[in-house]
């Protein structure tokens, strides 16, 4: 079956983050969603959803669950059960219910930079105690971003009790090997941790690896691993708010949905619908997907080569790429200099804790991202 990954679809016609944050004129890389129609078996499945006309109260289908298990298990190897599965409206209320529920306050909440922007909101919003350790930037002769074992220990302190992680990583692409995973397995160990792996763009591995859940790699932290995981970014549905916590340990699990009463909201009904058509009927469209991105990494990289004081290493999952642009000569922001005169938006490194740099969303048709790349070439090219 072919799918249509090329036609441009109007999102400003919609209340839209990305497309509704900046001027008309400017064409938006910036927030994490793409701009292509999500898998044709959802929209019909949610088309007839719709149809039916009554959204009360809805409860998440057992269907539903079976559907992850086995997607789980064909894809992972990784054998969930149905009750460990905690249903809930979102990644990110996720990060901040674990906090909740697993800490007291003047705990410390740990995680590493840089980071997708809310995992450095947690603690503050929460009342906890905000701490972070720095991956290791890639060496000049070579390689990608590394997770730093000495960083990561020094920053553990008697009041740590929390461990955000993100794998595979935004905003680097990066994929964590087995022996970066038994660094953060061996590390939660010692000083007794509870870990939350927000595993959100496992499904989207560009290269030739297979992700390996960090519960699964190490069943022996089952007591203290949550594993987050959703369609969202997989699938483009986002906006439908679902996603689902793995906690196969039960007193952590009922931590986690005790917390949750008169906190978070029932799940959306069309969000639980969507998941699970995904999650059976989608495999097709993911893999059509993953060759577009490709595509489109190497689109980028192309013209990345042409720009001088930009570095850059080809992430090996999402569709995000992290751009050093230190040594471009863009002043103290590089991602306001390229808004303002190339008009393209890209997300700022400061808010990820690391400025100088920026994250650029190539999950667009490519001829917008061709487009936009011709903005960026004429203010960073070498021609």
């Amino acid at each position: 079956m072919r799918f249509d990954f090329a036609t441009s679809i109007d999102r400003r016609q919609y209340p839209s983050q990305k497309w509704q944050r900046y001027a008309p004129d400017v064409m938006p890389l910036w927030v994490a969603d793409m701009d292509f129609v999500s898998p044709p078996a959802v929209i019909d499945a949610l088309s007839e959803r719709v149809a039916h006309g009554v959204f009360g109260y809805g409860r998440t289908p057992d269907s539903l669950r079976q559907a992850l298990c086995e997607w789980s298990e064909r894809h992972y190897h990784w054998p969930i059960e149905p009750g460990w599965q905690v249903w809930l409206p979102g990644v990110v209320p996720a990060l901040h219910l674990a906090s909740l529920a697993l800490t007291e306050p003047g705990d410390g909440v740990l995680t590493v930079t840089p980071i997708y922007p809310p995992f450095l909101k947690v603690a503050e919003r929460s009342g906890r105690l905000a701490q972070t350790a720095n991956l290791a930037e890639p060496a000049s002769s070579g390689g990608g971003w590394r997770l730093d074992r000495d960083a990561l220990e020094a920053a553990i302190t008697p009041e740590t009790r929390l461990l955000l992680w993100c794998h595979p990583h935004n905003p680097t692409g990066r994929v964590w090997n087995h022996d970066e995973l038994a660094i953060i397995a061996e590390l939660a160990e010692r000083h007794d941790l509870i870990v939350v792996s927000d595993e959100l763009h496992c499904d989207l591995i560009l290269d030739d690896e297979r992700h390996h859940p960090l519960a699964a790699a190490f069943p022996e932290l089952a007591k203290r691993v949550i594993t987050l995981w959703a369609p969202s970014k997989t699938f483009n549905v986002a906006g439908l708010t679902c996603a689902c916590a793995v906690v196969a340990d039960g007193k952590l699990r009922h931590r986690l949905q005790d917390a949750m009463r008169g906190l978070m909201p029932d799940i959306n009904v069309l969000g639980l619908l969507a998941a699970e058509v995904a999650y059976r009927e989608g495999e097709p469209w993911r893999q059509a997907l993953l060759e577009v991105l490709r595509d489109n990494r190497n689109c980028l990289s192309e013209h990345v080569a042409r720009w001088p004081g930009v570095d850059y290493r080809e992430p090996e999952s999402t569709y995000l790429a992290w751009l050093d642009m230190r040594g471009a000569g863009l002043g103290e922001s590089p991602q306001r200099t390229l808004l303002d005169q190339a008009r393209v938006a890209l997300s700022d490194g400061a808010d990820f804790g690391w400025p100088g740099f920026v994250r650029l969303n190539f999950g667009t048709p490519t001829a917008l991202l061709q487009q936009a790349l011709a903005r960026l070439d004429t203010l960073l090219g070498d021609t």
